[in-house]
């Protein structure tokens, strides 16, 4: 594993954000350094990966690639999915190479390892990727933000909706088995039986998985109406493939939990129309994404979903708190970024609480037929939007010590 270096080209007039007074403009390295930790080349690639980091070079170059007259420079890895090759990676760039901050982190049990390092270190990590609550739980510090959603988001979202409808009320999942697929079982679970429904049993599969054939089976023997695939990437990619050749689908319904725009491209509409399901961002939809899917396109061949677009909005407000506080000292960012609110094409009135989590609207989508679909990629129709109150957990409920109560 290689991680590489980027440095951003000084680009035209840097955004403002409230500039501050030229003798308080600071910076600890002669400059800002941020890491994208991400899945290159696992099963995460396609949802984060490469395009996580073209997204993190975007907002860079966007702002104006430098700081105070100083470079913003972009380094890279790849954590293959593994916490202790997360977390020395995420060491040796706060010892050793100076970053000031890491994001992306693809993988929820590598997030919580980097959590850990980051408030060790005092230095900002900014997840856009796992969902794993910990990370404003019992993880949490000043240092660390989940940005773009949550278990709880996204339970709220796909699984009380299908929960509450006729035919919703019976469940079994097929859980990918580390702390992302747990903690969306557990989340989803609760948000049944507080709906008057019954979860029948799970099926949990490793990481990877390529064949599906005994878990189906068992999600078939269940008699549940609704099968909860608690998984991302390719392991749900799989396992809408498996369900459709074994003939689930016609009989049981499929909910998938954490359904990417790539997932739905790589399956098809024929197969993947009509499932619902909760993303925080879609490219079509205002004039914003659409500006930036267009040129996220241009550079990657495909569109962006809303890790991408979390992965360069929360970039941007990281540098504009830092452009803010005249300063990259960790608790003076902190406190701006916390203060600053969040209005861009990724998020209107977003904002960062006491214990780490962004707050901001979700959105329930359904996947079009083929019929309704106009162009390649415009897959998705709205269904309902959740409020940024409703979508997340509420701030009384964590058990952050940040939290005053």
């Amino acid at each position: 594993m290689q991680t590489r270096l980027w440095k951003c080209a000084a680009a035209s007039i840097a955004l403002t954000a409230g500039a501050a007074t030229a003798h308080a403009q600071t910076l600890s390295n002669d400059g800002i350094r941020i890491g994208v930790l991400t899945d290159i080349s696992g099963v995460y690639a396609d949802v984060s990966g490469k395009g996580a980091i073209e997204a993190v070079k975007m907002a860079v170059e966007d702002f104006g690639g430098t700081m105070f007259g100083k470079p913003i420079d972009v380094i890279f890895a790849d954590h293959l999915n593994k916490p202790d090759i997360g977390a020395a990676k995420a060491r040796e760039w706060f010892d050793r190479d100076g970053v000031d901050m890491i994001t992306d982190l693809a993988n929820s049990g590598v997030a919580l390892a980097v959590a850990g390092i980051a408030k060790e270190k005092k230095r900002h990590i900014i997840v856009n990727n796992p969902s794993n609550m910990g990370l404003t739980n019992a993880m949490c510090s000043p240092y660390t933000i989940h940005y773009t959603y949550d278990a709880y988001s996204l339970a709220h979202g796909t699984g009380r909706t299908v929960a509450e409808q006729p035919g919703g009320d019976t469940w079994y999942f097929l859980t990918v088995d580390f702390a992302f697929g747990i903690g969306l079982e557990e989340q989803v679970s609760e948000v049944v039986r507080a709906a008057n429904g019954k979860v029948l049993g799970a099926a949990r599969h490793p990481l990877g998985t390529t064949d599906y054939s005994s878990y189906i089976l068992q999600a078939q023997s269940s008699g549940a109406k609704i099968i909860g695939l608690a998984s991302t990437g390719h392991d749900s990619i799989n396992a809408i493939k498996a369900a459709h050749e074994f003939g689930l689908t016609p009989k049981q319904k499929l909910a998938g939990l954490l359904l990417w725009i790539n997932d739905i491209h790589a399956i098809g509409i024929d197969v993947a129309q009509g499932m619902l399901l909760t993303n925080a961002w879609y490219w079509d939809m205002n004039e914003g994404s659409r500006d930036f899917a267009k040129r996220y396109y241009e550079r990657m061949q495909s569109m962006p979903n809303m890790a991408h677009a979390g992965d360069y909005s929360a970039t941007m407000h990281y540098l504009k708190a830092v452009q803010a506080a005249g300063t990259d000292d960790p608790d003076a960012v902190s406190a701006k970024m916390r203060e600053m609110p969040i209005n861009d094409f990724f998020a209107q009135d977003g904002k960062v609480r006491e214990d780490g989590r962004m707050v901001h609207d979700m959105y329930l989508w359904e996947v079009k037929a083929p019929s309704e679909s106009k162009a390649p990629w415009d897959y998705y129709k709205l269904v309902k939007t959740i409020p940024a109150e409703q979508a997340f957990a509420p701030l009384a409920n964590s058990t952050c010590y940040l939290v005053k109560k």
